[in-house]
Parts: C-alpha cells; structure tokens; sequence
C-alpha cells in the first residue's frame, strides 16, 4: 500500500501499526543509502537489499517518504547517466515479480515525485490518503500525548482543546502539549488547560501555511486515492490564511 497525505498525520505510525498488529518485522528500507559513487554500486545495493527482504520473510517493507528515494528519476539519464532509472526498474520488477510475503508499505507527501509506473495496480494495491484528524481524532491524541506526560486526560476539557486545534496534525499537537509543559514548569505550576489553549494559540499550524496545497490535494485523494478514515474531514479555517508571509515552496502547489 502507499499511504499519502499531510505532513505528521501519521503515516509512518500506521506502518508501524501494521508490522505490530501482524506480529511481523517491520524492516526500514532507505533508499538513500542504496546510492553509491562506484559504477555499479547503486544497483548492487538494491539487489542486496531486496534479497535481504525476501530472506526474511514473512515481514513488512517500510519505505519512508519514497518520493525522496526516487528524486531525480526524470533527468537520470542527464544526471547520473541512468542510475537511478536503472535502480528504479530493479525495485519495480522485484514488486511485480515477487513470490515470497513481503508487504510494502510507502509513504509519500508529494505523489507527482512519484513515476506513473509505480502507481499502477499490482505494484501497490491501493493508495490511501491520510488527512488532517476529525475533532474526535483530535480528542484522543490529546488524551494519548497527556497519559504519556503522565496526566489524567479527565482533568482536562479535551473537546474544547480539540475545537481550539482545529487543523492541527498529530505532529502538531504533540508539540503543544510539550510546550505547554515547559510554560507551566516555568510558572511552577502544574499543567492547565490555559496553558494548553496558550500553545496551540502560538502555533501556525501547516494546515493554514499550505492551505492550497492541502486543499487541493484533498480533491485529487478524492477520485484518485482511498480514505485512511471513514470520517468527514473538517474544512480549513480562514481566520488565519493569508495573514502571515510565506515563503515560495509554501505557495507551489505540486499536486495539480
């Protein structure tokens, strides 16, 4: 499977989740390090890597952020004299062709990084698009990340903290309640919801940096790709778009 979507919605985690739900290994496969500077060494590397894979069978593949592995792919043959094609058909060969149990799971931000060959069907199986977390999704990472802090999640108004974060990713909301932790440390005082409320106000979440980008890229997940959750996403709020410069990457949208 390839899962694409917003930055820190929890890509990575869903692959970890897979090798542990399945009780498999979960094996991290870095393309960048499959490149080397001898000739011939780039493709040595990929064939070792994946006979290391299938040797260890049954197990999941992760490959993180696959788009950057493959940059580069449609200038290989002015770049790097054909490389990093060469390394490319090695790996969409051995995904065609396999027998052994080795489940691929890729993670992606950018899908047009991606040649159009990998996204056919019996390469990966299907493409799920994860978004930004529902209020209700919201709720329980707050919950999750104050348990971790060791806080009783009951102690706090965890719907109101969800409808203040409206937009935030996982990632984001994480990073909240760490910096709500420091300020209230600071105060001597232990961790309140004004402090939480305080954090996330601070924040300018990605949601609001990349609105265009995100929003278009929620019409191409629509026809394109499969929902990771059943539940309807939330709009972007307009009280912050706009309102803050940004740079040139954060204004190109690359979905469309």
């Amino acid at each position: 499977m390839l899962l694409l979507g917003v930055q820190g919605c929890g890509k990575s985690l869903i692959a970890k989740s897979i090798a542990a739900t399945w009780q498999l290994p979960l094996l991290r496969f870095d393309m960048g390090k499959i490149f080397g500077g001898v000739v011939g060494e780039s493709e040595g590397n990929m064939r070792m890597a994946l006979e290391l894979a299938t040797t260890l069978a049954p197990c999941i593949l992760w490959i993180d952020e696959i788009e950057k592995g493959l940059a580069g792919m449609g200038s290989s043959d002015q770049t790097d004299g054909g490389t990093t094609a060469r390394v490319v058909g090695s790996f969409l060969t051995w995904m065609q062709e396999k027998q052994e149990e080795v489940f691929v799971v890729a993670t992606a931000n950018r899908i047009d990084s991606l040649p159009p060959e990998l996204l056919r069907k019996g390469r990966f199986d299907e493409i799920f698009f994860v978004d930004l977390p529902s209020a209700q999704a919201r709720e329980e990472i707050l919950s999750i990340h104050l348990r971790k802090k060791q806080r009783d999640p009951s102690e706090y108004n965890l719907s109101q903290l969800a409808k203040v974060a409206q937009g935030f990713s996982g990632a984001e909301l994480e990073e909240a309640i760490k910096e709500a932790l420091f300020e209230a440390y600071s105060e001597g005082k232990e961790l309140q919801d004004n402090h939480i409320v305080r954090a996330i106000e601070r924040t300018y979440p990605l949601s609001q940096t990349m609105s265009e980008m995100i929003v278009n890229l929620r019409k191409w997940a629509r026809v394109r790709a499969r929902p990771a959750c059943s539940e309807n996403t939330e709009p972007i709020q307009e009280n912050k778009r706009n309102t803050a410069p940004r740079l040139k990457s954060e204004q190109v949208n690359p979905f469309v």
